[in-house]
C-alpha cells in the first residue's frame, strides 16, 4: 500500500461503501460521484443531520440512498420473518412520480444485499401495498397521505426508523403537507438522523 497522496477526483471506492453497494454502482455504470454525492455521503455515513441542495439530474437520490443502505446494512437478514425486517429508513416525497423514482434507485443500489425497499403512494388500490409492507421492507419510500393510511390500518410501523429523509422538503411544505409530516415525525424515534434534500431550497 502506497502512502503517497495524490490529487485525484474522488471515486466511489473512497467513500467507505461496502462491496455489494459498489457492485451495484458499477452495474449502474457510475464511475465518479457527482459533487452532491461526494459531499453528502461522508456526512450521512458519519451520522450527521444534513440539508442538501442540488439541481435535478445531479444524482441527488444516490447522495442519500447509497449511504442509507450502507448504514442499515448491519440489519440485513435473509430470514423470511417480517419481524426481522422492520422499517429502518423512511423517505418521504411530495409526489407519486418522485416516490417511484427514488424506489427504483433504492432497489437498484440494494440488489446485491438482503435489504428490501418498497414504495407506497396514493391513487392506487392499497391491497398490493399492504402485502408488500407485511413482508420484508427496511427502506420505505412514501407520500405522506398514503403512509398515514397504512399507519392507520396498523400495517406500517415507524418505531424502529433510524433515518428520515424529506426529499423535495420545501415542495412538501408548499403543497400543504406540514400537518401530515408532523403526524409522521411524531411516530418516529426522536433519536434519529434527519436528511433534507431539495433542488429548490431558497
Amino acid at each position: 500500500m502506497s502512502s503517497e497522496v495524490t490529487n485525484h477526483s474522488p471515486n466511489f471506492n473512497d467513500l467507505g461503501l461496502a462491496e455489494p453497494i459498489l457492485r451495484a454502482i458499477n452495474d449502474a455504470g457510475y464511475t465518479t460521484p457527482t459533487p452532491i454525492q461526494a459531499q453528502s455521503i461522508p456526512h450521512v455515513l458519519a451520522g450527521s443531520d444534513l440539508m442538501g441542495a442540488a439541481q435535478t439530474g445531479t444524482g441527488k437520490t444516490a447522495a442519500f440512498v447509497l449511504p442509507i443502505i450502507q448504514k442499515i446494512l448491519r440489519h440485513a437478514s435473509s430470514s423470511a420473518s417480517p419481524a426481522r425486517h422492520p422499517i429502518r429508513a423512511l423517505v418521504l416525497t411530495p409526489t407519486r412520480e418522485l416516490a417511484v423514482q427514488v424506489a427504483e434507485n433504492a432497489a437498484s443500489y440494494s440488489k446485491h444485499t438482503d435489504l428490501r425497499a418498497a414504495v407506497v403512494y396514493g391513487g392506487v388500490d392499497m391491497k398490493e401495498q399492504v402485502a408488500t409492507l407485511r413482508g420484508c421492507v427496511e427502506i420505505l419510500i412514501a407520500t405522506p397521505g398514503r403512509l398515514l393510511d397504512h399507519i392507520g390500518s396498523k400495517v406500517a410501523n415507524l418505531s424502529q426508523v433510524e433515518i428520515l429523509v424529506l426529499d423535495e422538503a420545501d415542495r412538501m411544505l408548499d403543497m400543504g403537507f406540514l400537518p401530515d409530516l408532523q403526524r409522521i415525525i411524531d411516530l418516529i424515534p426522536a433519536q434519529r438522523q434527519t436528511l433534507l434534500f431539495s433542488a429548490t431550497f431558497s
